[in-house]
Protein backbone atom coordinates (compact mmCIF):
# COMPACT_ATOMS: atom_id res chain seq x y z
CA UNK A 1 0.00 0.00 0.00
CA UNK A 2 1.50 3.55 -0.70
CA UNK A 3 0.90 6.17 1.62
CA UNK A 4 1.26 10.12 1.11
CA UNK A 5 3.52 10.77 3.30
CA UNK A 6 7.04 9.85 3.23
CA UNK A 7 10.66 9.76 4.73
CA UNK A 8 12.00 13.78 4.96
CA UNK A 9 8.32 15.30 5.09
CA UNK A 10 7.48 17.70 7.16
CA UNK A 11 4.03 17.02 8.64
CA UNK A 12 1.41 18.26 11.38
CA UNK A 13 0.17 15.73 13.65
CA UNK A 14 -3.81 16.38 13.86
CA UNK A 15 -4.72 13.79 16.63
CA UNK A 16 -3.49 13.31 20.07
CA UNK A 17 -2.06 13.80 22.42
CA UNK A 18 0.49 15.76 20.40
CA UNK A 19 -1.72 17.74 18.12
CA UNK A 20 -0.71 20.48 16.79
CA UNK A 21 2.99 19.54 16.82
CA UNK A 22 5.26 19.99 13.98
CA UNK A 23 8.05 17.03 12.88
CA UNK A 24 10.13 15.41 10.05
CA UNK A 25 9.36 12.12 9.52
CA UNK A 26 12.15 9.74 10.67
CA UNK A 27 11.30 6.91 9.02
CA UNK A 28 8.16 5.34 6.87
CA UNK A 29 6.39 1.98 7.24
CA UNK A 30 4.01 1.40 4.21
CA UNK A 31 3.56 -2.34 4.89
CA UNK A 32 1.87 -1.31 8.35
CA UNK A 33 0.55 2.21 7.25
CA UNK A 34 2.63 3.68 10.25
CA UNK A 35 5.57 6.98 10.17
CA UNK A 36 7.53 8.00 13.24
CA UNK A 37 8.01 11.67 13.17
CA UNK A 38 10.60 13.60 15.27
CA UNK A 39 9.85 14.66 18.62
CA UNK A 40 6.11 13.01 18.46
CA UNK A 41 5.41 9.98 20.60
CA UNK A 42 7.96 9.82 22.62
CA UNK A 43 8.43 6.85 24.45
CA UNK A 44 10.69 5.89 27.84
CA UNK A 45 12.15 2.78 27.72
CA UNK A 46 14.47 1.11 29.87
CA UNK A 47 17.31 -0.89 28.62
CA UNK A 48 20.02 -3.24 30.69
CA UNK A 49 23.35 -3.74 28.91
CA UNK A 50 23.83 -6.50 27.55
CA UNK A 51 27.63 -6.43 27.11
CA UNK A 52 30.42 -5.43 29.21
CA UNK A 53 31.02 -2.09 27.69
CA UNK A 54 27.74 -1.19 27.33
CA UNK A 55 25.57 0.90 29.42
CA UNK A 56 22.09 0.38 31.14
CA UNK A 57 20.12 3.39 31.30
CA UNK A 58 16.23 5.01 31.02
CA UNK A 59 16.63 5.93 26.93
CA UNK A 60 13.50 7.69 25.31
CA UNK A 61 12.91 7.07 21.91
CA UNK A 62 9.97 8.28 19.06
CA UNK A 63 7.16 5.52 18.68
CA UNK A 64 5.72 4.85 15.68
CA UNK A 65 2.00 6.01 14.43
CA UNK A 66 -0.53 5.52 12.20
CA UNK A 67 -0.63 7.88 9.06
CA UNK A 68 -4.10 9.01 8.80
CA UNK A 69 -2.76 10.57 12.11
CA UNK A 70 -0.15 13.05 10.25
CA UNK A 71 -0.84 16.12 7.82
CA UNK A 72 1.62 16.81 4.96
CA UNK A 73 2.83 20.49 5.47
CA UNK A 74 3.70 22.06 2.14
CA UNK A 75 7.22 23.64 1.94
CA UNK A 76 6.56 26.12 -0.42
CA UNK A 77 2.84 27.33 1.11
CA UNK A 78 3.66 26.74 4.92
CA UNK A 79 0.30 25.04 5.11
CA UNK A 80 -1.57 21.70 5.73
CA UNK A 81 -2.59 20.02 2.36
CA UNK A 82 -3.70 16.92 0.70
CA UNK A 83 -1.21 15.95 -2.19
CA UNK A 84 -2.62 15.00 -6.21
CA UNK A 85 -0.02 13.04 -8.31
CA UNK A 86 0.69 14.43 -11.50
CA UNK A 87 3.16 13.50 -14.58
CA UNK A 88 5.84 16.38 -14.62
CA UNK A 89 7.87 17.51 -18.00
CA UNK A 90 9.97 15.37 -17.62
CA UNK A 91 7.38 12.01 -17.82
CA UNK A 92 8.21 11.41 -13.90
CA UNK A 93 5.14 11.22 -11.47
CA UNK A 94 5.38 13.54 -8.75
CA UNK A 95 3.73 14.86 -5.97
CA UNK A 96 1.51 18.10 -5.72
CA UNK A 97 0.32 20.19 -3.13
CA UNK A 98 -3.00 20.85 -3.67
CA UNK A 99 -3.75 24.25 -2.47
CA UNK A 100 -0.60 25.85 -4.30
CA UNK A 101 0.16 23.26 -7.26
CA UNK A 102 4.12 23.31 -5.76
CA UNK A 103 5.68 20.03 -6.74
CA UNK A 104 6.87 18.12 -3.70
CA UNK A 105 10.09 16.67 -3.59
Amino acid sequence: MSMHIKKGDTVVINTGVDCGKKGKVLTAMPKDNKIVVEGVNVKTKHRKARKAGEESGIVKMEAPISVSNANLLCPKCDKVTRTAHIINKKGEKVRVCKKCGAEIK
